[in-house]
């Protein structure tokens, strides 16, 4: 594919957008101005023994959420109420009254719609494609409350799960102050105040301007002594090739000196935001690679990261941990008297590392960069001795903090070692698992898919695999716990139905389910004003391409800013009210049956072999364009969505 990385790097000639919410003041160096996850690790990167609070630290078994996920909940839902109503208005459902059926029912907020959001894998191609959507999602955006659009939506949801490169967008979002994706990627005059540098690639360094002041020779000496502090902690922890991904991809997540070695994800549940229940909940997934097996099936346990715990609600494990105490000595789910508690494991670069651990290939790849000194390939060879080949992409969290519990079914159990891999590798590259928990009673999921599932020569498209491979797990009894998931066509059908080129929804009709499951507003990649199929191989993306990915992620939640559509946001409006209404009884609007008679997924099957997909730009008239000569010229991040300012950008 012929594309704006083929370009040369690119300086930032004019606004971004007039903006709502002001771009970051490039006076404003103080690193705490942003910050939200905060260093709380005792020792930088290294973890290291404290004492333990008075009601010592234990497993708690998956009968339910936490205590500290339900009394969040309470303030989060109710804090959604006024957003939702003012979105619910905007959305311009004829013949239903959305203001006065919000108000009737504050009082018993379990009767209104709880919303999830999900952003699946594929590298950076996937934090970007799902970064337009956040951002149309997200009424900070500029113009994203104007008639037809879709902010506030993200303000209504109560959850914000990722997997690998989703898991960077959601994990660089809350990392960094519940930013908005226009500050991520925002860049002063003298590029710097921007986190979303990405024109360096990752085994290169971030460039030597803006808050990452460091040489690249510097950069990588501080990966090697960052992972060796770890290793040299005298408290007998392994070290992967995930602990170095992990710390490399710190520096262009987290805007923070070096990265932020001390932030660590657990952190966010002590924000006064965060607590106070005025951000979704974040949800990051890992799959266990049990002791012995060298293929992830969709019967591996699948384990999540929430700002108070790791664990499964999986009947293999079937428990969780208090993350901000992983690397204590737990065993048979209690941290023994003698044992002190650990904290700092739970770096938020790690984990955000250990669930796109699938990328530990990247470091694999070091000795095509010449830069790279003979000392980090000296310390990554000798971490690939210790682990062997077939571990390459493993994140360790020994001590095993689920060791002798839960012993019938839980495959490690007997094991020091908990080996945990990228969400993806069991084909569930949309990170649903969490969202479906009956336990937490999600109506509405929006499923972003910026999977590369069909091959290069297919395009490198989304085909519905992924759901696919959870409709598959949850009708598994010997795995699915009481989650449902609604029936979903093979992946065949979805490209002769054309499924995976514009938005649909799976499980409409509530009654038709196998349990309580929620409706799916499926939101495939789509080349809508880019060809955003880049491979999820792709370590670099100049400013200019970062944009055009992240515009075109826009248009595809957007359905073009309503050009394939006009009724497109009235039907997000439904899709959201589905399970409230059939909850209290109230009739369906004429408008949203109409809408679900063109949305949701009738049942038809089409298994006729397709032709190569291979789309064409969907708005034609807006495509990006490159000029030879003197430059070229792209629309402003929002330019092409509102046809307003355009942004002229030049070759440097």
């Amino acid at each position: 594919m012929k594309g704006l990385h083929e370009l040369s790097s690119i300086s930032l000639f004019a606004s971004l957008a007039t903006a709502s919410v002001l771009p970051r003041d490039p006076a404003l160096n103080d690193v705490t101005v942003w910050e939200r996850a905060t260093p709380q690790a005792p020792n930088a990167y290294a973890p290291a023994a404290v004492n333990c609070p008075s009601t010592r630290p234990s497993i708690r078994p998956a009968h339910d959420i936490s205590d500290q996920e339900k009394s969040w909940l309470e303030k989060r839902r109710s804090n959604t109420m006024d957003p939702m109503r003012e979105f619910l208005i905007r959305m311009n459902i004829t013949g239903f009254d959305a203001g006065k059926y919000i108000d009737n029912h504050r009082n018993n907020v379990s009767a209104l719609p709880n919303i999830g959001i999900a952003a699946s894998g594929g590298g950076y191609r996937a934090m970007l494609n799902g970064a337009g959507a956040v951002a149309a999602f997200d009424s900070r955006t500029p113009n994203s409350t104007n008639t037809g659009q879709l902010g506030g939506l993200l303000q209504s949801s109560t959850y914000l799960a990722g997997l690998s490169g989703g898991g960077w967008l959601v994990g660089s979002i809350m990392v960094n102050n519940y930013t908005s994706v226009q500050n991520l990627m925002n860049a002063n005059p003298d590029n710097s105040g921007s986190t979303w540098q990405l024109s360096n690639s990752i085994l290169e360094g971030p460039a030597t301007e803006g808050i990452q002041l460091v040489s690249t020779v510097d950069y990588y000496d501080g990966l090697v002594k960052s992972v060796e502090s770890k290793a040299n902690a005298g408290l007998g922890f392994d070290t992967s090739l995930t602990d170095y991904w992990g710390r490399a991809l710190s520096f262009q997540l987290v805007n923070a000196t070096e990265g932020g070695p001390a932030y660590t994800w657990s952190s966010i549940a002590d924000d006064a935001d965060f607590s106070a229940g005025k951000a979704p909940m974040p949800i990051l997934v890992a799959d266990e690679r049990a002791p012995g097996d060298q293929v992830i099936s969709l019967n591996s346990t699948v384990l999540e990261f929430n700002p108070w715990e790791m664990g499964s609600f999986d009947p293999t494990l079937y428990g969780f941990a208090p993350l901000k105490y992983l690397g204590s000595n737990f065993t048979g789910g209690k941290l023994p008297d003698e044992e002190k508690c650990i904290t700092g494991f739970d770096n938020a670069g790690f984990i955000m590392g250990t669930s796109s651990s699938l990328f530990n290939a990247i470091i694999l790849s070091i000795d095509q960069y010449p830069k790279v000194p003979q000392f980090l390939k000296d310390a990554l060879k000798g971490v690939l001795q210790s682990l062997g080949k077939a571990e390459n992409d493993i994140a360790d969290y020994s001590p095993n903090p689920f060791y002798h519990y839960n012993n019938r079914s839980n495959p490690s159990a007997q094991s020091r070692q908990l080996t945990l891999v990228d969400g993806g590798e069991d084909l569930q590259n949309i990170p649903l698992h969490p969202l479906i928990q009956p336990f937490r009673q999600v109506d509405v999921i929006f499923a972003i898919d910026s999977s590369a599932d069909t091959a290069p020569n297919d395009g490198n498209w989304p085909n519905g695999a992924s759901l696919g491979a959870t409709y598959a797990r949850s009708s598994n009894s010997s795995i699915q716990n009481g989650t449902a998931f609604p029936s979903v066509p093979d992946n065949i059908t979805f490209v002769n139905l054309g499924l995976n080129n514009r938005p649909a929804f799976f499980g409409c009709d509530a009654a038709n389910l196998t349990g309580p499951a929620p409706l799916i507003v499926y939101l495939p990649n789509s080349p809508y004003v880019y060809f955003s199929n880049i491979s999820t191989f792709q370590y670099s993306y100049n400013n200019t391409e970062r944009n055009a990915v992240i515009n075109n992620g826009y248009n595809v939640v957007t359905m073009g800013n309503g050009t394939r559509d006009a009724e497109w946001s009235t039907c997000v409006g439904c899709a959201v009210l589905s399970r409230s209404l059939d909850r209290t009884g109230t009739k369906v609007p004429d408008v949203c049956k109409k809408c679900f008679d063109r949305y949701c997924w009738d049942g038809t099957v089409n298994t006729t072999t397709p032709a190569l997909y291979n789309p064409s730009l969907i708005l034609k008239d807006h495509e990006i364009k490159v000029k030879s000569g003197a430059g070229h010229y792209i629309p402003n991040f929002f330019g092409l969505i509102f046809s307003t300012a355009v942004a002229t950008f030049f070759l440097s």
